[in-house]
């Protein structure tokens, strides 16, 4: 039964939210290293900021950043805030891509998707959810990265446990649909995150899969 709602969920999901037009091509690996790195912990729109900043002062390659100085990078990274912490990151992970992977990152995504992403995980500042961005956008690889939309709107919908931890999650998520969904999953939760399922006020009249919702009655006040 769960994994036919979680069909149906998939699929009026499809119908409401309009898949944004990267989804069709790959994106760059490094960029969307970099850009990752500064969303962690950080809203949409100050990400954006900064990595907006970033691209105007520098070329977003791994010699460039590597190259750069440290106090350079931490004042385009001021929107998105955990600056300092940031740029360090940043500056290593170039450093170690450039002198270590010939200064692209190709070698480790062609690799098959476990050891990819343990290998992209032994940079410094990359967890399971940055990796798995990586590999999914820049890569097509198996996987769903799970973020803060993913994570409470898996849940409150009933697809994954509870208490599930990051790995709970994401392997649960993957148990219910064919990985030539995985992208369509993972950017149609994190729409339905910010549209309807907002972690304070959910929409849920609002909501195009309420009906198929265990949780909703949780949420009636807010109606």
């Amino acid at each position: 039964m769960t994994e036919k709602r979680a069909e149906k969920i998939l699929e009026t999901l499809r119908k409401t939210f309009t898949m944004p037009k990267w989804t069709n091509s790959k994106r760059d690996p490094f960029k969307t290293l970099i850009v990752t790195i500064i969303s962690q912990n950080t809203a949409d729109r100050n990400t954006a900021k900064a990595f907006e900043n970033l691209s105007k002062h520098f070329k977003i390659t791994p010699e460039a950043l590597a190259n750069a100085k440290t106090n350079q990078i931490e004042s385009c990274l001021k929107p998105a805030g955990l600056y300092r912490n940031k740029a360090k990151t940043i500056k290593q992970v170039s450093k170690i891509i450039l002198e270590k992977h010939h200064g692209n990152l190709e070698s480790i995504l062609s690799m098959p998707f476990e050891d990819a992403r343990r290998a992209l995980m032994e940079f410094p500042g990359v967890g399971p959810k940055t990796a798995d961005v990586v590999l999914l956008f820049s890569a097509k690889k198996p996987t769903i990265p799970v973020d803060t939309h993913v994570d409470r709107t898996s849940k409150r919908l009933g697809l994954t446990p509870a208490n599930g931890d990051y790995e709970t999650v994401r392997k649960s998520l993957q148990s219910l649909y064919d990985p030539k969904d995985y992208l369509a999953v993972h950017v149609l939760l994190i729409s339905q995150g910010r549209k309807c399922c907002k972690a304070r006020n959910p929409l849920c009249k609002q909501c195009p899969v309420d009906m198929l919702c265990p949780s909703r009655h949780l949420w009636d006040k807010n109606d």
